[in-house]
């Protein structure tokens, strides 16, 4: 537990040149602690974390923070970010993480300033969100992670991904009892399609879904009976690799018109191998196995399924992307799909 004074003096206030970013509930600044016993320390010594600071006031606030602190609290896994601490003084709720030098797959993947990431760090960061989300559906956990997408996929400094943000992530139904709330998911270009027959909508059910007297949506009683939160993150992870594929974000209101949802525009594209090579993201210079490259974007494809039903369930995304993986090494020689074999050994030095 730390004090909202150790936290103001090892962010120096909180000052704009250590935040590090922000999303809807809060800002995040750079502080520094002491390695060893994870107290406060002056500024630059000691290891740096990232100390989260709500935006949300009163019960909003608080919901939050607790639903963090709870979870972070009690689990442990190499691909969840760490939780070192927390303060929670009058209506200030803050969040001591382990920082994440890399920063998000978000800023990797669509802003300038980071460097492009290669093909097979792009795998490395999916199979660790993949290996992270896996964790969380299992029945020990058994957690509904609401906020996954990109901005959220941290990196360390050897690029493993640690998913991050649970202040809306919740203890899944246990038994028959359901409780489904979709109020805090925007409608981001990550939400499967379910969600748009579902959205503002509260219901709790006894697990008697004869009992549900109010069918507001048609799809509710498919909806509630699939588990689709299990689902819905399959989707997300879709969204993800489209992401990662290409190099464009799932909305972006300044592409041409046709192309701003990229799942609608870009998921018919898949299963082409020329038009694939079209949309592959440009940052890749053709730097990556053209079988590995067909395999993802298949993978992608089915986790964009419709029908949740459809969609393969996160261990298998998580085999099938291991085995991706193995193309990429022993086909590491034929990575300049477009050069002939001899000449391209020196693409692999990343400039």
């Amino acid at each position: 537990m730390y004090t909202l004074a150790e936290l103001k003096s090892t962010t120096r206030n909180f000052r704009p040149d250590t935040m590090l970013g922000e999303d809807r509930f809060g800002r995040v600044f750079k502080g520094w602690v002491d390695e060893r016993t994870l107290a406060p320390s002056e500024v630059g010594s000691g290891i740096p974390v990232a100390v989260k600071k709500s935006n949300l006031n009163g019960d909003q606030g608080l919901r939050q923070w607790q639903s963090e602190v709870k979870f972070l609290g009690k689990v442990s896994h190499p691909n969840l970010v760490r939780l070192l601490g927390y303060c929670w003084e009058d209506d200030h709720y803050l969040l001591v993480y382990e920082y994440m030098k890399r920063g998000s797959l978000e800023n990797h993947l669509f802003k300038r300033k980071a460097g492009p990431l290669p093909w097979d760090v792009r795998l490395k960061i999916a199979i660790g969100a993949a290996r992270g989300l896996e964790f969380l559906r299992t029945p020990e956990n058994n957690v509904i992670y609401r906020d996954f997408k990109s901005s959220n996929i941290l990196l360390d400094e050897d690029y493993n991904a640690k998913l991050s943000d649970f202040g809306l992530a919740k203890q899944g139904p246990v038994g028959g009892n359901s409780y489904v709330t979709t109020r805090a998911i925007e409608m981001d270009g990550y939400a499967a399609p379910e969600y748009s027959a579902t959205s503002n909508t509260e219901i709790l059910s006894a697990g008697d879904f004869g009992s549900v007297t109010t069918m507001l949506f048609r799809r509710l009683r498919d909806y509630l009976a699939e588990h689709l939160y299990v689902k819905n993150n399959v989707y997300r992870f879709g969204v993800i690799l489209l992401e990662m594929l290409t190099g464009l974000q799932a909305l972006d209101n300044t592409r041409p018109s046709g192309q701003q949802n990229l799942v609608e525009w870009a998921r018919p594209l898949l299963h082409n191998k020329r038009k694939l090579r079209k949309i592959m993201d440009p940052r890749l210079e053709g730097r990556y196995p053209l079988e590995a490259a067909t395999q993802a974007a298949g993978l992608t494809f089915k986790c964009l399924e419709d029908e949740p039903k459809a969609r393969p369930s996160m261990d298998k995304v998580l085999a099938t992307l291991e085995h991706i993986n193995t193309i990429r090494e022993k086909k590491e020689t034929k990575a300049g799909a477009s050069s002939p074999p001899s000449s391209h050994q020196h693409h692999h030095n990343h400039h």
